[in-house]
């Protein structure tokens, strides 16, 4: 047997902050619908970490690593990427962040890890397959790609008591719109719930894929408004988020192995200007429309002249990215960084040596959208406006997501130019 431990800490932040995620939002929150947390599982020196919020600095990620008790390299930290939480990081998203929020979240996300250490015991673990529960949407094309996978891992000890339910779904946690001021889990607190009452005893861990270009149907360009919409309610959330769950409990397990392991490789993404035209001139453009602008519009304006005239002219440095893969039992995790698309996320899963595996996004840190080379020709949000609201001075060059995807590859296939106890191949024990 393996060891295994989970934990959960509190991060509901109190009413009177910032929610980040809409540009069109300009309101503090009202306060809680769900409550926020950092939930934690350890398998062996391995741990798998997702925090409430919308997604976590690097540099933030990496304290967490070194000042936790596991070896830095082990560790994994995703935000699950809801848009109904406080801005969780310096410089992005243009809120302007609470330092002590972000000193509370860095420290819970540590305490989390430690306490989960310390809760582990004698574990098995099993996995399999959701059907797919239809949720996601392709939100760039009319049914394009999605990645439909719904892998499911259980962990139970030595009694075959619960301990966790891991799933994870590629599809935005965006249900909710800029009209929501509560802070929420959004779908993901459902899925949560459901799982967590139907394994009595488990810690529910959900997992965000890669929802780049993924949601429930709606454009991105649909949350720049402050409007109600029916089909953006928590009831349309508890609908999608037990639909999954369902799913998830009519997965089949099948027994994993006892070999654990983590590796890990770091690399530098390029950024590449997209603009024609001038910051100055694009930011008088914007100054002008914003004068006759609607509210929604008028506050997204606003962060978009802040970037055209603070931003805009940076040096184009590169990025540092960490892609990481665990190996739990046989069962691949692969851990990306910022807004990945279905398209990657499959590129990967085709050199997976076998099935169930997890292919997520938001994890170590969030610098923004990330498209395919395949993608950039049909512009839009993702490709040619988002990395202003994510304070990068240009979009990340085409090719980006393909060096994460063979980063990936070549970390699934034992190979790790950095060394780090590369995954096994099927079957190691």
């Amino acid at each position: 047997m393996i060891s295994a431990g989970t934990a959960l800490v509190d991060i509901t932040p109190p009413a009177g902050l910032a929610l980040s995620g809409f540009a069109a939002r300009t309101e503090p929150a009202l306060g809680a619908h769900d409550p926020l947390t950092v939930r934690a599982v350890v398998v062996e020196n391995t741990a798998l970490v997702v925090a409430d919020v919308i997604g976590l600095h690097g540099d933030m990620v990496r304290r967490i690593r070194e000042r936790c008790v596991l070896p830095a390299d082990n560790v994994v930290v995703a935000a699950l990427h809801t848009h109904g939480a406080p801005n969780s990081m310096i410089g992005r998203l243009s809120n302007q962040a609470d330092t002590a929020y972000l000193e509370q979240l860095e420290a819970a996300c540590v305490q989390a890890i430690d306490k989960a250490v310390s809760s582990a015991r004698p574990a098995r673990l099993t996995a399999g397959w959701g059907a797919d529960p239809g949720v996601a949407r392709n939100r760039r094309h009319a049914g394009g790609t999605i990645d439909s996978a719904l892998p499911v891992l259980h962990i139970r000890d030595a009694a075959s008591n619960p301990i966790a339910v891991i799933v994870a779904y590629a599809c935005h946690p965006v249900v909710l719109g800029a009209d929501n001021r509560l802070w929420t889990a959004d779908y993901p607190h459902y899925v949560r719930q459901r799982l967590e009452s139907a394994y009595p005893r488990a810690m529910a861990l959900f997992l965000t894929g890669c929802a780049g270009d993924a949601n429930t149907g709606h454009s991105a360009h649909a949350s720049i408004s402050l409007a109600t919409n029916a089909n953006r309610s928590f009831e349309s959330a508890q609908v999608y988020g037990e639909r999954i769950a369902a799913a998830a409990c009519q997965a089949d397990g099948a027994p994993l192995g006892e070999h654990v392991s983590a590796a890990t490789r770091t690399l530098h993404v390029n950024l590449e200007r997209r603009e024609a035209e001038p910051p100055k001139v694009m930011a008088e453009r914007w100054y002008h429309e914003r004068r006759t602008a609607d509210a929604a519009r008028a506050a997204l304006l606003t962060h978009w002249i802040f970037w055209a005239t603070e931003i805009a002219g940076r040096p184009l440095r590169p990025v540092e990215m960490r892609v990481s893969v665990l190996n739990w039992g046989g069962m691949p995790i692969v851990a990306l960084p910022g807004e990945i698309f279905a398209e990657t996320a499959l590129q990967i899963r085709q050199a997976m040596p076998i099935d169930p595996g997890f292919v997520v996004g938001f994890a170590d840190d969030n610098p923004g959208y990330i498209p395919p080379a395949s993608e950039y020709a049909f512009g839009g949000y993702e490709v040619d406006e988002a990395h202003r609201f994510y304070g990068q001075p240009a979009t990340f060059a085409p090719g980006s997501a393909e060096s994460l995807a063979e980063a990936a590859i070549t970390l699934l296939s034992g190979r790790s130019e950095q060394g780090n106890r590369p995954a096994e191949p099927q079957g190691a024990a």
